[in-house]
């Protein structure tokens, strides 16, 4: 861990050096970044002018879910965005063998390379909602710690799905655009699940599960019912969809035979 850290801490450096030699780039990103986020809480916003609630849920109570959802997403975005480069374009062009010659494991290796400041945007959206919105939570010891635990989990959540879908350009050369399709499904994490249809819940609690990375911590923070579902539930289904992430990486790291002509 202690070597992994360290190597965190240089990649992080050369890339940040790498974003700096195109300042105005870096900012447009930036800003772009607070723009998105900021067109979606207006949205949230303009509706609430419509109706008072939503099945129940005020608007404070989802803006706090939508800002508890934005923080694993940013620390994920920040952590691992280079995930996304095995998918698109690193097995497809063979550019994927540096990994294998490296004496570090080749996941680490390609999550480590880059480090992604936008989410550090998407991070700080995520602290300001939640801190906007404090006094929603009738705040106990259990609850501030089923918060510190149940972040890094539901990060792992975002993570597991990256590994998974990029392995399978192990196979199939080339796995981006299933990746994009699948993580636009995020945009429903950060709701009440109540306002779907069973079709949408199901999708988004058990075969996309990101309704552990937002609404169900938060519904346990907001409503302070059923622990064990909400925040036990996030650290078992983040827990088991790594176990199987990490296993369908092993999987294509053994079926990857390089580009050919």
């Amino acid at each position: 861990m202690k070597r992994i850290l360290r190597l965190e801490k240089i990649f992080a450096a050369q890339y940040l050096k790498q974003l700096m030699e195109y300042k105005a780039d870096f900012l447009v990103g930036i800003i772009g970044v607070f723009l998105t986020q900021g067109l979606n809480i207006l949205l949230i916003g303009i509706i609430f002018t419509q109706i008072p609630s939503l099945r129940g849920w005020s608007l404070p109570e989802i803006i706090f879910i939508y800002g508890y959802g934005s923080l694993p997403k940013g620390i994920d975005h920040v952590l691992t965005d280079n995930l996304w480069a095995v998918g698109q374009r690193l097995v497809r062009r063979g550019d994927f063998d540096k990994y294998m010659t490296r004496p570090i494991s080749p996941l680490i290796y390609c999550a480590l390379e880059m480090f992604q400041v936008d989410g550090f945007g998407e991070m700080l959206i995520g602290i300001l909602l939640m801190a906007s919105t404090w006094q929603t939570v009738a705040w106990t010891p259990l609850k501030a710690f089923a918060f510190i635990v149940s972040i890094p989990f539901a990060t792992l959540i975002y993570t597991a799905l990256k590994i998974i879908l990029s392995s399978l350009a192990f196979w199939m050369k080339q796995s981006g655009s299933l990746l994009y399709v699948f993580y636009q499904v995020n945009g429903f994490s950060k709701y009440p699940v109540t306002i779907y249809n069973f079709p949408v819940r199901f999708l988004i609690s058990f075969i996309v599960p990101f309704a552990f990375t937002a609404y169900y911590p938060a519904s346990f923070l907001l409503k302070g019912q059923n622990f064990v579902l909400n925040i036990g539930g996030t650290i078992l289904v983040s827990v088991l969809f790594m176990t199987f992430a990490l296993w369908i990486w092993n999987k294509g790291i053994a079926a990857y035979e390089s580009a050919g002509s």
